[in-house]
């Protein structure tokens, strides 16, 4: 009996065996048998079905390397049902080893079975084995992407509910501090008391601003952007002028060039150059300057922040807009602001390909470390963007 017939005639002992193992996983053991079940066998059947399905060599190659690329009703079907079991063991506490180790036992289980059944090997077995690990391959993967996207989902969402019910009871401690601050008396130690919490709720509130930031742009939507026109030179001079008062050790350089004034969302370009500039300061070598510069090109405005000290790794360069990736000496690490967990220049990227711009980053022991934006002057055809991460 070929593979697939067989398959289609053995429905139940398969899964007694996959449920079986499943209930052997630690999750799985106090679950139904329905629960333990679950897509296997739509999956079992969808995959006998796919492997009796005329398909050319380019399209098994495909389903082999996980990307599907059959085109045909039972192969979607397959995908559909791989999809929905990932998302099923996501919500019955699998991890992601524990749904890998499925699809081995159960990959193990038919061939198992299927060899059991048959007196003798046969030519078309190789070809029947082959398409059974190509169909296994492609729910592996399908399954494995969306029980890694609820995982990422759950996790977004999870980090913006706690962000926002965080946000408002630090608002009322730093609304009780600054009034305490009126009315305290001149104590030493209360002002300095009053100064540290006002410190570090700043710094908390930076964090939990981030975290939203960060959560938003995973929940399906775009960086929210609020535009209007927007004099870069201005913001740009506003922002030094902070940095400088807060870094009166370090130097600082503005260099404008051109009409410098486009569409964009203040706040949001603010935080674009506050990062690039922070970033700059933390990294960079704390004798040379920091040299911020906005020139015209056209139709669009690039800045770019340069710093002298140690080039970022090349290795790190391909992955340092990403969330939660963090390069640092011990020189930097020692300058880190309190509240930054790595989403500084992930951010700065959201906030560009929201408006339609681009940023890079270039970085040798020559020529030190330059970050620069490309931001169109005005919103881009078809409205703004978003970048899946």
């Amino acid at each position: 009996m070929r593979l697939a017939q067989f398959i289609l005639a053995n429905v139940e002992p398969i899964l007694a065996e996959w449920e079986a193992f499943a209930r052997s996983l630690a999750p799985g053991a106090k679950m139904t048998k329905l629960a333990l079940r679950n897509d296997a066998e739509a999956i079992l059947l969808a995959t006998a079905r796919d492997m009796q399905a005329d398909q050319s060599l380019a399209q098994q190659v495909s389903k082999s390397k996980g990307n599907g690329g059959a085109g045909g009703e039972e192969s979607d079907r397959l995908d559909n049902a791989s999809a929905l079991h990932g998302v099923a063991r996501v919500g019955s506490g699998f991890d992601i080893l524990e749904v890998v180790s499925e699809y081995r036992a159960l990959r193990a289980s038919v061939l198992h079975l299927w060899r059991q059944s048959i007196p003798q090997p046969d030519l078309n077995d190789i070809e029947d084995i082959t398409r059974f690990n190509e169909s296994m391959d492609q729910s592996l993967a399908k399954a494995v992407g969306s029980y890694t996207k609820r995982v990422d989902q759950s996790r977004r969402m999870f980090l913006a509910i706690l962000s926002h019910d965080l946000r408002n009871p630090l608002n009322c401690i730093r609304m009780a501090a600054h009034l305490v601050s009126h009315t305290a008396n001149e104590d030493p130690q209360s002002a300095k008391a009053l100064s540290m919490i006002e410190t570090n709720t700043e710094a908390i509130m930076r964090l939990i601003s981030d975290l939203i930031d960060f959560a938003s742009t995973g929940l399906g939507s775009a960086m929210p952007l609020t535009r209007g026109p927007v004099d870069l030179e201005k913001l740009c001079r506003e922002v030094v002028d902070a940095y400088r008062t807060a870094h009166p050790e370090r130097t600082l350089r503005f260099h404008p060039d051109g009409d410098l004034t486009g569409d964009w969302d203040a706040a949001r370009v603010r935080q674009v150059v506050s990062n690039l500039i922070g970033n700059a300061l933390q990294h960079g070598s704390a004798q040379g300057p920091v040299e911020l510069s906005v020139i015209s090109e056209g139709s669009t405005v690039v800045l770019s922040v340069h710093n002298e000290g140690a080039p970022i790794p090349s290795d790190l360069l391909a992955t340092i807009f990403d969330p939660l990736m963090r390069h640092a000496t011990p020189e930097s690490a020692a300058r880190r602001v309190p509240g930054s967990i790595g989403l500084g220049l992930y951010i700065v990227r959201e906030i560009v390909v929201a408006h339609g711009g681009t940023v890079e980053v270039a970085s040798t022991a020559q020529k030190g470390t330059t970050f620069t934006v490309r931001l169109p002057r005005l919103r881009p055809v078809g409205g703004d963007h978003r970048v899946d991460v």
